[in-house]
């Protein structure tokens, strides 16, 4: 996925360096103001930029030479083009949305003399329940790391040499392209250690005990707190709160909130934090919680293959991270969690995000019942 991800942000660069130079210097512009004025996370001002140099192409192919002549006509051909060519409901609603918050901002920069996207329909994207485990399988999946002695194959390891990932905005349909292409985790026990005791060995050995303590703790983290998956992996030593057990967690827009834990994750950041975690950490490391075996910030295309992995190992379909937070928040309101309580654990700022899982709980009662009740 990554691989996809790196020929995707060279394309885009290669539309960007072809643009004229207004509107290339738009698009920076543009940029600039997701990232500093918005607050947008890294991936969001990745895909609106991706968004805009594909839209200025467009309207670049049509005549238009610098940003004030662009108009409506333009943006919905544009879609259309991009609906043809089989874009998903979905990314055709993020398109327009990108548009539309494109539009404004020339706007009111006095770059446009109208905002010309403001009346632009966006399509309905279709909303499908998402993917949701069992409380055994859940259980299965977050202890499977120290179950078994040995950890799934992946690629060549990689992570951040320092602390410097991005937020990413959604789902694993989402990938964050500011990661390696060929990250890991696992795999071949070079590092730290090796180069400390001289025993290669020796050294494979105690790496990959402390990888595993690793991924303990990045699953109980997904499961347990129901948090992204980048938020995981932003996670600092100083955010966890052992005494009140809760844990803080930057999310979309660099929003903070605190989200509690229970006992089996912290047995498992006790055993990480005093056996695992010293393996792997480098000066580079600072105060990053979750560590890749080059000793940098685990990173959160590595954690998706962890989670991939383990639930392949385990007999479960090959799942990612977003997996494990629909089910934690399926299982709370299936305990009988207030649906607000939920939406402020999984940093919904909308309540209609978190009332997906009231339909999966309905759905999951309902075959339940076909199942068991004489009469249905």
């Amino acid at each position: 996925m990554g691989g996809t991800e790196d020929r995707n942000t060279r394309g885009t660069r290669a539309v960007h360096a072809a643009l004229p130079e207004p509107l290339r210097d738009a698009v920076d512009e543009f940029a600039r103001h997701l990232a500093s004025v918005r607050n947008r996370s890294a991936h969001t001002v990745r895909a609106y930029v991706a968004d805009l140099v594909s839209l200025l192409d467009h309207a670049h192919r049509m005549g238009c030479a610098e940003v004030a002549e662009l108009s409506l006509d333009t943006v919905r051909s544009w879609l259309a083009k991009q609906r043809t060519m089989g874009a998903a409901r979905a990314s055709l609603a993020r398109r327009a949305a990108a548009a539309r918050t494109f539009s404004a901002w020339a706007h009111r920069g006095g770059l446009l003399p109208t905002d010309v996207a403001a009346t632009l329909a966006s399509p309905r994207p279709q909303r499908t329940l998402p993917t949701v485990l069992r409380t055994d399988q859940a259980a299965l999946l977050v202890e499977a790391p120290t179950r078994n002695s040995t950890s799934p194959t992946h690629p060549t390891p990689d992570d951040h040499p320092v602390d410097d990932h991005p937020v990413d905005d959604h789902a694993d349909s989402h990938r964050t392209a500011d990661v390696h292409p060929t990250a890991d985790g696992h795999g071949t026990a070079g590092g730290p250690v090796a180069a400390e005791t001289g025993d290669g060995a020796g050294a494979d050995e105690v790496v990959a005990e402390a990888v595993r303590l690793r991924d303990r703790v990045l699953l109980e983290l997904l499961y347990g707190t129901g948090v992204r998956v980048s938020e995981a992996c932003g996670i600092d030593v100083a955010d966890i709160d052992h005494g009140r057990r809760v844990v803080r967690v930057r999310g979309k827009g660099g929003r903070e909130r605190v989200v509690p834990y229970g006992s089996p994750a912290q047995r498992a950041l006790d055993e990480w934090l005093r056996r695992g975690r010293p393996v792997l950490v480098v000066p580079g490391s600072r105060d990053a919680l979750l560590l890749g075996v080059r000793g940098g910030r685990l990173n959160p295309t590595t954690a998706r293959q962890i989670v991939g992995a383990y639930a392949q190992a385990t007999g479960l379909p090959r799942i990612g991270p977003h997996a494990l937070r629909h089910s934690a928040a399926t299982h709370l309101l299936e305990g009988g969690a207030d649906l607000r309580a939920v939406q402020e654990l999984l940093g919904h700022s909308s309540l209609a995000s978190t009332q997906v899982y009231t339909h999966v709980s309905v759905d999951r009662l309902r075959a339940a019942y076909r199942q068991a009740h004489p009469r249905a």
